[in-house]
Order: structure tokens, then C-alpha cells, then sequence
């Protein structure tokens, strides 16, 4: 089978592995991003990693098919580049594609992380078979990917579905994107977070800065292991929780009329916790005709989405 080398780029860890065309990850490494201390040494240790993994693994650049980039956006698709990432502040414009490509001898494509995770769910994971699909994580943010009729939605520039940024309240909180009342303002795990600990901080009672070892170490993490427990304080944070993600879901549904959505990131973690009442509170806000085609499932490629996703962009750029 043929094979490309996957580069997860994240804020905390860069990750790439040797991929084949089914999927499966040959063998896989990582290095920290030390984010803070510029692209070019991140680049250059993930490109050393990288090598000394083909090394040991018995294969040659020159075999390869190419080089897939998974990216925190937003990007410069052309230029290869991150462009005014929050997540990488201080890398706009460095040319990740092009260094990356030039260091193996291989043609290199850089695609938003959410994209690059929707193209691998749609072809290995959870969404294969389904050729409309909308992939969300839902972590730190949200994120988005959107298939159309077996191909990825990219937009004018690379960018499109920007799931997390669809406004649900125009007098909501203000987002770091410079809008108001984003949809991962009131959903994301960073949300859920968030307003446990207001409600500790105005008063309510709860178990919840026991669990955390203190009011401001609660994480969406503990909310969930409340909500096991019977914390009345978790349970109204958690209904609130999934009322906006309902309510996200169904503008998702009808605008995209997926057939499958496919739905990864941290807060996957709650299992049918999530799912059971995410479904039903989606499929009963959308339009009756679009939500009778459309399935919300989990995820299915687990922690090496981003790797796999990154490289399900190489092989389809390789077509």
C-alpha cells in the first residue's frame, strides 16, 4: 500500500506519523511546540522527528506520496502558512508547508485541523459511507469540517465552517474572533468550565471545588464527575450545556443537511451522557425533513485524528 507522512500541528504538541492509504498509522512520534519560542525551531525538531522515524522504520522519503499538515487555523492555504492563529501567536507567514515539504522532497498540503479531521472521519472513521457530513470537536473550543457530496468544503480562501464561531446570542460574552455569544462561548469545554465556577463564585452550593481541589481548578472534567454524583449545581450546568448544543446542532442541520454528524474532542468523553440528549434536543430543533436523514455519532479515529486527518488530505491531494 502507499503511505504519507501526517503532521498534527498543535499549541501544546506536534505529532507525525507514517500513514497508509487504509488509515492505519504505521508509526507515529512527537515533540513539543514550545509555541511561544517561534515556528522555525518547532518545524525543524518535528522535521529531525519525523526523519529519525522513517529511518526506523525502514522507509525512504522518496517512497512516500507526500506530506499532510493538520493546522490550528486560520490559514494562508496558498502561502502554506498560519494566518493570525490565536493558538500560535507569532507564526503568521511562516511558510510550515514549504519548510516541511522542501526538508523530505515531497509536495506538502497545510489544511485547518477540524478540516483535516472531517476528511479523515469521512474517509476512515465514523463518517465513512456518509457523503454529506459535518465533523464538530468539541474541546478547549469548537471546531468544524464540512463534506459536501464526498468533498471537503473549503471556501474562498481555505477557511470555511467555522462551526464554533455561528452566533447564538448577539448580546452574548465577547469571543477572542471579535464577535459576541459564539456558539463555543457556551459550549465548548473552556464554557462549561467557565460557568461552573461563576455559579461557585456567586455562591451556589456544590461538591464541584471539592472535586477540583478548589473553586478555580474546575474543568468540564469535573462537571461531568458532579453530574455522576448527583451535584444539583453540575446537572443544571450540564442541561444549560446541552440546550446550546441543541441549539448549535440544528443550525448545523439545516444548513448543511448532513446525512451523519460526526463528533469528537474531550467533551466526547460523557459518552451517551452527551449523546443521548444531544440527539434528542438537535433532531427536535431542526426542520422535521433534515433531521429525519441525519445521524450524530462519535467520532471513531480517537487520538490519532489529527495525524490521520493530516494525512487523508495528502492522499486526496495526491489523486
Amino acid at each position: 500500500m502507499r503511505h504519507v507522512l501526517g503532521f498534527d500541528l498543535g499549541g501544546t504538541k506536534f505529532a507525525f506519523g507514517i500513514v497508509r492509504e487504509d488509515g492505519a498509522v504505521v508509526a507515529s512520534g512527537r515533540v513539543e511546540t514550545l509555541a511561544d519560542q517561534g515556528p522555525a525551531q518547532a518545524v525543524r525538531r518535528a522535521i529531525d522527528g519525523a526523519r529519525e522515524l522513517l529511518a526506523s522504520s525502514g522507509f525512504r522519503a522518496e517512497s512516500l506520496l507526500g506530506v499532510g499538515i493538520a493546522s490550528p487555523g486560520p490559514l494562508d492555504i496558498a502561502r502554506g502558512c498560519v494566518d493570525g492563529s490565536p493558538n500560535l501567536p507569532g507564526w503568521t507567514g511562516f511558510p510550515i508547508a514549504g519548510e516541511i515539504g522542501k526538508a523530505f522532497g515531497l509536495p506538502a498540503r497545510i489544511d485547518n485541523d477540524a478540516n483535516a479531521a472531517a476528511v479523515g472521519e469521512f474517509r476512515f472513521g465514523a463518517g465513512k459511507g456518509f457523503p454529506n457530513m459535518v465533523y464538530v470537536t468539541l474541546s478547549t473550543g469548537i471546531g468544524g469540517g464540512v463534506i459536501v457530496d464526498g468533498r471537503l468544503m473549503r471556501g474562498a480562501n481555505g477557511n470555511a465552517a467555522e462551526l464554533g464561531h455561528l452566533t447564538l446570542d448577539i448580546k452574548g460574552p465577547p469571543c477572542p474572533c471579535g464577535g459576541r455569544g459564539c456558539f463555543e462561548k457556551y459550549a465548548s469545554g473552556t464554557a462549561i468550565a467557565h460557568r461552573a465556577r461563576a455559579a461557585l463564585a456567586a455562591g451556589h452550593p456544590s461538591s464541584l471545588a471539592a472535586l477540583a481541589g478548589g473553586p478555580d481548578k474546575v474543568t468540564s472534567h469535573h462537571v461531568l464527575q458532579g453530574l455522576a454524583a448527583g451535584d444539583t449545581l453540575a446537572k443544571e450546568i450540564w442541561d444549560e450545556t446541552i440546550e446550546y448544543l441543541g441549539r448549535g446542532f440544528a443550525v448545523i442541520i439545516n444548513t448543511f443537511n448532513p446525512d451523519r454528524i460526526v463528533v469528537g474532542g474531550g467533551v466526547t468523553a460523557a459518552g451517551d451522557t452527551l449523546f443521548g440528549p444531544l440527539r434528542k434536543k438537535a433532531l427536535g430543533y431542526a426542520f422535521p425533513r433534515l433531521a429525519a436523514v441525519c445521524t450524530i455519532a462519535p467520532a471513531g479515529l480517537g487520538g490519532d485524528v489529527g495525524v490521520v486527518g493530516a494525512a487523508a488530505c495528502a492522499f486526496e491531494a495526491a489523486r
